[in-house]
């Protein structure tokens, strides 16, 4: 086997998939959040923040428990932290995306006030890739993990 399809094979485990069903319902949350608050007429860079937080909340949860629960042996307080900054920085890539292509895709769509729905798609595809690497190779790394007990007691 080539390394190119070793690595690709490593890349899609079930692990994915189950990071994906979780970004799915991270996703939705995210979206229906902010289509409510824009329908409030909601400034994007704070609706796009808001919804993204929620679905960051999501996710974290059910990644912990579920996705990586068998390489979950840090602190609660650590893991989530590195979740955070990993989340904080796909929420900066993801929100430079939606702001910078909301205008052009509403023109190019001859909708300008939906812009921010394609632009948003587009950001969470890149944004998820960045997610899920960062999180399995640092958040949920078990070579990353100290033994927080003490031996012997």
């Amino acid at each position: 086997m080539t390394k190119a399809k070793k690595h690709f094979k490593n890349l899609f485990t079930p692990q994915l998939v189950k990071f994906l069903i979780v970004g799915a319902s991270g996703t939705l949350i995210d979206y229906l959040l902010l289509i409510l608050l824009k329908s409030f007429n909601w400034q994007t860079l704070i609706a796009n923040t808001v919804s993204f937080s929620a679905g960051l909340v999501n996710n974290y949860y059910w990644n912990s428990h579920w996705t990586f629960s068998e390489r979950s042996r840090k602190s609660s307080l650590k893991q989530f932290s590195q979740f955070a900054i990993i989340s904080l920085v796909g929420l900066a890539l993801n929100t430079a995306i939606v702001l910078v292509l909301e205008i052009p895709l509403g023109e190019v769509l001859g909708m300008p006030g939906v812009g921010y729905i394609p632009a948003k798609a587009l950001a969470t595809i890149i944004v998820l890739f960045w997610n899920y690497l960062a999180n399995r190779h640092w958040t949920f790394n078990p070579s990353n993990n100290k033994n927080l007990a003490i031996k012997g007691n």
